[in-house]
């Protein structure tokens, strides 16, 4: 009954019950848009930085994240790494070895990272090999190295030069090598332009003297949302063997940057749902006193306070399904079609991204949880807005109220 009384009164004032609907809508379509716009480019950004160098999740022996040394391997065996390869969000595994040697040719030395990688895995993750501005690309039984042009230059180094990589091998064995520069690569990082080293797994093994072990495991998933259950499923499969670390472990100011304009984006978010809900209290509180003759009538013909503020609260909630429903019907076409079609950048921006060797769009990430959070959001401002204009028809004095008294409550 009160249902079907509630559903009545809203269409009795149309225009007002229209109004605040669509207010509930195009907050919750905008939201919406801002919310998976944003998503997406942190998920793109996230995955491309974690392509060109640490991965999305890394498996490591347990000492090496606070020792760096390169005595703290993992084997490099298939039995070792078969829980990663049967869990159903890893999508692809690539062993590899990172470390540190001083770099040196003519009368120049720099302290280099050196990263052992399997060639073709490794450019199939990466496409490093479309990096190279000269020379060409690794092999696996290659006995040559790949350089940044930063180091390139600062070691004054052509294809077909020679390099001298010398440092510490594993269990103190000494690390010494000259090498054939095979090419050069422009990486669109700096610090791994002016720093890395890139040679083919077999042969980091030789130089280091590792044998079959490796310093890392790199894991990229399936589904970025789901990164955190993976690793502590994980986490659980490699107890006391391995230690899982994820891309915010390995790159924390990346993770940091991202927190942060994330946080803007919340906050501007929610300054478009404090402008509605202003709009949507004073619509509340208008709809309650102007109509408080008519609670007054129906108070004094026996229902129960309870139940009359059970009716109102049915008006508002039937008010937030009808902006909920409006504002998904809104949202969901646009959101797909951008899903489908990234907005592409241009000019300078897409100059600049398409230098550090990524795509220049802004993609659309589509996720449950997305849609589910903006919902919420607009279920608890209606619950907000509610309290005050409750609160008076509770308190109305029914005599008042008959009278047609502005103050009756």
């Amino acid at each position: 009954m009160l249902v079907k009384l509630a559903w009545r009164n809203l269409w009795r004032q149309k225009r007002r019950t229209v109004l605040t609907a669509s207010a509930l809508a195009l907050a919750l379509a905008l939201s919406l848009f801002m919310r998976c716009l944003q998503e997406g480019s942190y998920a793109n950004n996230i995955e491309n930085a974690a392509r060109f160098y640490t991965g999305l999740i890394q498996i490591q022996h347990p000492e090496f994240s606070d020792s760096q040394s390169i005595d703290d391997l993992l084997p490099a065996d298939s039995q070792f790494i078969a829980p990663a390869k049967s869990h159903p969000n890893i999508k692809r595994i690539l062993p590899r070895i990172e470390s540190f040697a001083l770099a040196a040719a003519g009368d120049k030395s720099k302290g280099v990272m050196v990263m052992g990688v399997i060639p073709e895995q490794e450019n199939d993750y990466s496409g490093i090999a479309g990096k190279l501005s000269e020379g060409t690309f690794l092999s696996a039984d290659d006995q040559q190295v790949l350089i940044g042009e930063g180091l390139a230059r600062f070691l004054n180094l052509q294809v077909g030069d020679e390099i001298i990589l010398y440092g510490q091998g594993y269990r103190g064995q000494t690390a010494a090598g000259l090498y054939p520069v095979k090419g050069i690569l422009d990486f669109p990082m700096p610090q791994l332009d002016n720093q890395l080293v890139y040679m083919p797994l077999a042969l980091a093994q030789t130089l280091y003297s590792t044998e079959q072990q490796v310093t890392a495991w790199v894991l990229h998933t399936r589904i970025l949302s789901a990164l955190p259950q993976t690793v502590a499923e994980l986490s659980a499969d490699y107890d006391g063997l391995a230690n899982i670390r994820d891309w915010q472990d390995l790159s924390p100011e990346m993770a940091q940057q991202i927190l942060m304009d994330k946080a803007g984006g919340i906050i501007m978010m929610y300054l478009l749902y404090g402008v509605v809900g202003f709009g949507l209290f004073a619509t509340l509180l208008m709809m309650t006193l102007e109509r408080q003759r008519e609670f007054g009538v129906m108070l004094a013909t026996g229902l129960l306070r309870k139940k009359l503020l059970a009716l109102i609260s049915i008006e508002s909630l039937f008010i937030a399904l009808l902006g909920v429903v409006l504002g998904l019907g809104i949202s969901a076409p646009f959101l797909i079609w951008f899903y489908y079609n990234p907005i592409v950048l241009t000019g300078e921006t897409a100059e600049m991204i398409l230098e550090m060797g990524w795509d220049p769009v802004l993609p659309i990430l589509l996720e449950p949880w997305l849609f589910v959070n903006q919902i919420t959001i607009v279920l608890g401002l209606l619950l907000l807005c509610l309290i005050y204009p409750m609160w008076r028809v509770y308190q109305l004095d029914l005599v008042s109220a008959l009278k047609g008294g502005g103050h009756a409550g």
